[in-house]
């Protein structure tokens, strides 16, 4: 032989190569699914016995955390429109609720309720407040209708700007009728005096009165201080309702000192107009000439 020659293992190159001597294995893909799959059939067999191990609130917590993000990625992916008409629905029924939960107990029936005819003014008696508005209170008096006290009727020793300064939705108040009309089904409550009301009655049926809607802002006017509070006083200046003249704007006033210093009951006062209410039927003074009116300024 060929010195150079040496032994090696023949290959398919040789001719003499036999298929026998060869061991081959082959390799499948489907094999390496197989491997996968039994791995994540352990894992989760592993993951469901962690599971009943777990304490139930633990459970439970994780299910409500699970759910709560799930309904936030349904969320994101919701159309606009439909998130406008879903928080529409969620504003209705808070509105409704607290609707429902401010509703009040009336504290009789309408079978038990009195006729109105029964009612003269004058009378005193005791009444729930069902609601409050802008302008005064609806109160149950256990007739056929709620009477209106208005805010003007409450008090006359401060300025009331809501019926909420000093009602509350519920309370038990005493009032006195101040008119009552079977025909109109209407019925009028103070808090006041009944003769002081009356009077003020007399004074808003008066046909020669101004009107609140012909008054405007910065209008000059003559009038009588009626009645001082500690905020100031109410004017009568010819309109349908009294003005109120705050101790502020009046040019009397000085730091430290109270209205019943420089304001009495029947003072002549000459005043302006700084703003009209028509909701809640106001007239707001001011005893200081305002700086934009054109012409000489005039003393008090």
């Amino acid at each position: 032989s060929n010195p150079t020659d040496f032994d090696r293992p023949s290959t398919f190159l040789d001719e003499d190569f036999d298929d026998d001597d060869v061991n081959v294995t082959f390799l499948d893909e489907d094999d390496d699914e197989d491997d996968e799959d039994q791995e994540d059939s352990m894992s989760k067999g592993e993951g469901r016995k962690r599971w009943e191990n777990l304490n139930p609130k633990i459970k439970q917590r994780l299910i409500e955390r699970g759910q709560a993000k799930a309904i936030a990625n349904k969320k994101k992916r919701e159309p606009a429109l439909e998130k406008k008409r879903r928080m529409l629905m969620h504003y209705k029924k808070i509105q409704q609720e607290k609707k429902r939960s401010s509703r009040i107990e009336r504290p009789l029936g309408f079978d038990e309720r009195a006729p109105l005819s029964a009612y003269s003014t004058g009378m005193e008696v005791t009444g729930t407040i069902i609601s409050l508005t802008n302008y005064g209170a609806y109160v149950d008096v256990g007739t056929e209708c709620d009477g209106l006290l208005h805010i003007s009727q409450i008090t006359r020793d401060f300025f009331v700007e809501h019926p909420r300064q000093v009602l509350t939705p519920g309370e038990e108040i005493l009032v006195k009728v101040r008119s009552a009309s079977p025909e109109l089904k209407k019925l009028q409550l103070t808090m006041l005096d009944i003769e002081e009301s009356l009077d003020l009655e007399d004074e808003d049926d008066d046909e020669e009165r101004i009107q609140l809607g012909e008054i405007e802002i910065d209008d000059e006017l003559w009038g009588e201080m009626k009645r001082v509070t500690d905020f100031g006083a109410f004017v009568e200046v010819g309109a349908e309702v009294d003005g109120f003249l705050h101790f502020m704007d009046h040019p009397s006033w000085e730091n430290g000192m109270l209205p019943s210093d420089f304001m009495h009951s029947g003072d002549r006062v000459r005043v302006w107009v700084s703003d009209v209410d028509m909701d809640q039927r106001r007239i707001k003074l001011t005893a200081n000439r305002p700086s934009g009116l054109p012409g000489p300024k005039r003393e008090l």
